[in-house]
């Protein structure tokens, strides 16, 4: 069963600017799939769309499931509220009751490692606790799709492994997820498969190892076609 089916021939246009062109795939309950390519590819623009935060100028996207969207640190949370004000604003924007939210409430900040800080404004935070807490509210709140943009960049090395170990366990649940990164290593570790964009164009889909060892012999020679001619 798919979770992200038929994001088909989408595009945003702003001044004239395609962000994606006929871009159309899906994405399989179960599956981690990664989106590389330099900036300016299109990969944030694709995951806010899938997120309902920016809708496509034309073509259609269906998503089967609840969305948690982690899209880039600070994304949803008002920094001038507490850690804790923002887990309940972002509990009950996922359309969790209070209660819910409560007894969400201490494995959130165990995860996050924010006693600390908790009742401190977000805009006291660090960029690695910005994202540590992001993560754990987006992934403890259970949604069956989630999209990650570069947010787990920015952790320490703990972090990382709680949040590898975090996607895993989300994964084995049968849940779907999307990582925008340009950390092709963490793209190889957590990803069941990869979309390389390219001037918001589907350039390869395939595993991590292939697209990512065709992505960097692209960032040597510059040129799309040459390197796909040896894939």
């Amino acid at each position: 069963m798919e979770a992200v089916r038929n994001f088909g021939r989408a595009t945003r246009s702003t001044v004239r600017i395609d962000a994606l062109k006929n871009v159309t795939f899906d994405v399989q309950r179960g599956a981690v799939t990664g989106v590389i390519g330099a900036n300016g590819a299109g990969k944030s623009t694709l995951l806010r769309a899938i997120g309902g935060i920016v809708p496509p100028s034309s073509g259609e996207i269906r998503i089967r499931g609840n969305v948690g969207a982690l899209l880039s640190l600070g994304v949803g949370f008002n920094q001038n509220l507490s850690g804790r004000e923002n887990v309940m604003l972002g509990g009950l924007a996922s359309g969790l009751s209070r209660a819910e939210i409560n007894e969400y409430f201490d494995s959130i900040v165990d995860f996050a490692d924010l006693w600390d800080h908790i009742d401190m404004p977000m805009r006291t935070y660090s960029s690695g606790m910005f994202s540590r807490l992001g993560f754990a509210v987006a992934t403890t709140m259970n949604p069956e799709i989630l999209l990650i943009d570069e947010a787990l960049s920015t952790g320490d090395a703990r972090f990382k492994e709680k949040s590898s170990q975090r996607i895993e366990e989300m994964r084995e649940k049968a849940g779907a997820m999307m990582i925008v990164s340009h950390a092709l290593g963490t793209i190889q570790e957590l990803c069941s498969d990869t979309i390389w964009l390219h001037h918001g164009e589907v350039i390869m889909r395939d595993t991590p190892e292939r697209v990512t060892e065709a992505y960097m012999k692209f960032l040597d020679v510059g040129n799309v076609a040459a390197v796909m001619e040896d894939f």
